[in-house]
């Protein structure tokens, strides 16, 4: 064997490109090789060649058996549906080797077709497009049951073209596009696509192979749907069987809780105590709530069904104290009924004998607050004494936490507004009392709303402070409670005129949030993004701009790339990775690489409207910031 035949097995054999077999017959030639020695080269070279071919053939249709059967495991242990079709996109996409894939599925309801998952797509129009049905090449493929391919979409008058397809395909940069159908028997359910931003023939076996992963991707979704459906069959069946099993525990569920309060009694147990007992025998949730007693306050005593809740009014001599309200059981037997009546007579014995006690201690963390916030001049080292007797730690940090039932306008006339307004105040100061009571703070009522101090558990920030408030006042008055906070408070009598800021900074935050539709929730200033700016007492610019697009800005520092300057860029060209390109001086490949990375560390809904935003935002005071230090 001559040492060019070796030269073209070593060629072979390290997997070199097209280009290095020509290397041994010109080489040959150089040396002065004859022509049949040239000829017998050439030869080899051509049997080399096609051997490769063959080789590189096998390889790619192992990647492609290797990718389907991946899907197929995928669809044996189907469990996220969302998480199958994205692999198969990302597969059909990697082994097609476009630059973006995409799959819409067909919306009966609507009449139209929605993309559900997009891979390499970078054009939040394109993302978010809904199509009529029949409406470019995926309604051709739709209508047709048939895959088609275009060379160059919008030199192709096969299908009928809009402008709002137009725009979004113009938009993302795509010029060839192949689609196959997802068929489910005779009916089409959607179309799986692979695209490129260039001209490009998409081969026969291309065609196949995007059909193979459109098939899979039909079962993946009748599999869920098949599932869902079993589930809910299940769902139904176990209703049934705990109906059965109910009916024949009822008389030995009124036997457990009798002898569980008369324990109660017994022992100082408390209100709350009373529902988790009646809870847990009932198989329900039970609270007791100081409002909403309703028609039972007019039954006598007796359990009333208010839509699918039972209600058990909490009284005694003629004053209603409250009521306890049991959810998730809408047909209550009426054994169980006589067990709800029974611990509200509990109820009401528990909370009178613990009245007298429970006021007196709200006055006084009422006005130990009041001091703080009016007369933070005093006596430090009484303050002190007076927050130690009530179990505050003053060392401990603290958030001040404005609260209010906001009621929309019309909920009440005008002769009894002024009336239900001030019941809302009482029924809020005393809950939030009683909350503050629990967490070792204080509270007290002013400005039309109540004003809390809680301490900072481990690890917990004033937002999340807030929230769980929030949540917990309005599941006590069963109603929305707005609750702004503020940032926290280090310690509360080295400063205590700090108190006062804080309570401020807590009310503008409340304000916001109605301001911003979110009556009903919780939250400080670090949840408003650009907003919280303005509202905190700290201008935490670095922060904001840290939470925004930090991770942008750190990738650019470690790797040395441009991604804020493309984010700078694409807002400033209406979002169109087109013009950004041209903005930039690069290849549309390049911005929607960057682009796609920037989406990897923002997160899929960086081009929301909302987030679109505070991202424009951050970028400006990042650049102002750089300005000013000279970075």
């Amino acid at each position: 064997m001559s040492h060019e035949h070796v030269s073209y097995l070593e060629l072979l054999a390290r997997g070199a490109g097209t280009e290095a077999y020509d290397r041994p017959v010109l080489l040959a030639r150089a040396s002065g090789a004859g022509p049949e020695a040239l000829a017998e080269l050439e030869e080899a070279k051509q049997l080399a060649l096609r051997v490769r071919a063959e080789l590189e053939g096998r390889r790619r249709r192992e990647a492609e058996l290797s990718a389907l059967f991946a899907t197929a495991h995928d669809l044996a242990g189907l469990r996220d549906l969302d998480a199958v079709l994205r692999a198969i996109v990302q597969r059909a996409r990697s082994l097609l080797g476009t630059e973006v894939a995409y799959l819409s599925l067909n919306d009966p309801t609507a009449g139209d077709t929605y993309m559900r998952v997009t891979e390499g797509s970078v054009s939040a129009r394109f993302q978010q497009l809904r199509l009529g049905m029949g409406e470019g090449l995926g309604g051709l493929v739709a209508q047709t049951a048939r895959p088609y391919v275009t060379d160059d979409y919008f030199d192709d008058a096969r299908f009928q073209h809009t402008r709002t397809i137009d725009t979004a395909v113009r938009d993302e940069g795509l010029v060839a596009i192949l689609g196959v159908p997802l068929s489910l028997g005779s009916q089409v359910i959607g179309v799986l696509f692979a695209a490129d931003r260039r001209a490009r023939v998409f081969e026969r076996e291309q065609v196949a192979l995007l059909g193979s992963f459109a098939a899979h991707a039909a079962v993946a979704i009748d599999t869920a749907n098949l599932l869902a459906e079993t589930r809910s069959a299940l769902a139904e069946l176990e209703r049934a069987n705990d109906i059965i099993r109910e009916h024949s525990g009822v008389i030995e569920r009124a036997s457990e809780v009798h002898d569980r309060l008369s324990e109660l009694v017994l022992h100082g147990g408390g209100v709350h105590d009373v529902a988790d007992a009646v809870s847990e025998v009932l198989g329900g949730t039970v609270e007791f709530t100081e409002a909403g007693a309703g028609s039972a306050r007019r039954a006598g005593g007796h359990a009333v069904r208010e839509g699918d809740d039972w209600v058990a009014a909490v009284s005694a001599g003629g004053e209603t104290l409250g009521a306890l309200v049991l959810h998730g059981q809408p047909d209550l037997d009426p054994v169980d009924q006589r067990t709800l009546e029974r611990a509200a007579l509990v109820t009401s014995l528990l909370l009178l004998a613990r009245r007298s006690a429970g006021e007196a201690e709200q006055r006084v963390r009422g006005e130990l607050l009041d001091d703080l916030l009016d007369a933070p001049d005093r006596d430090r080292r009484l303050l002190r004494e007076r927050a130690a007797r009530l179990r505050t730690d003053s060392e401990a940090p603290h958030v001040v936490l404005a609260a209010r039932i906001d009621r929309a306008a019309g909920d009440a006339s005008e002769t009894d507004a002024g009336g239900r307004e001030s019941a809302d105040r009482q029924r809020l100061w005393s809950a939030a009392s009683h909350l503050a009571a629990t967490r070792h703070g204080l509270a007290s009522a002013r400005d039309g709303g109540t004003v809390l101090l809680l301490p900072l558990g481990p690890g917990e920030s004033a937002a999340d402070l807030a929230r769980q408030t929030a949540r917990s006042l309005g599941g006590t008055l069963r109603e929305p409670v707005t609750v702004g906070a503020s940032a926290p408070v280090r310690t509360l009598l080295d400063r205590p005129d700090q108190v006062a800021v804080a309570y401020q900074e807590a009310r503008r935050c409340l304000d916001a949030l109605v301001l911003l539709h979110r009556s009903g929730q919780g939250a400080a200033a670090e949840d408003l993004g650009f907003l919280g700016l303005l509202l905190a007492d700290g201008r935490d610019i670095d922060g904001f701009v840290g939470r925004t697009i930090g991770q942008v800005v750190a990738y650019d520092r470690r790797r040395g790339t441009e991604l804020v300057r493309t984010l700078d860029a694409y807002f400033a060209s209406g979002m169109s990775p087109a013009r950004t390109k041209d903005e930039l001086h690069v290849h549309v490949n390049t911005v929607a690489q960057r682009l796609e990375r920037v989406g990897r560390l923002l997160g899929p809904d960086w081009q929301s409207p909302a987030r679109a935003l505070e991202i424009q935002l951050a970028l400006r005071l990042h650049a102002l910031s750089d300005a000013v230090t000279g970075r």
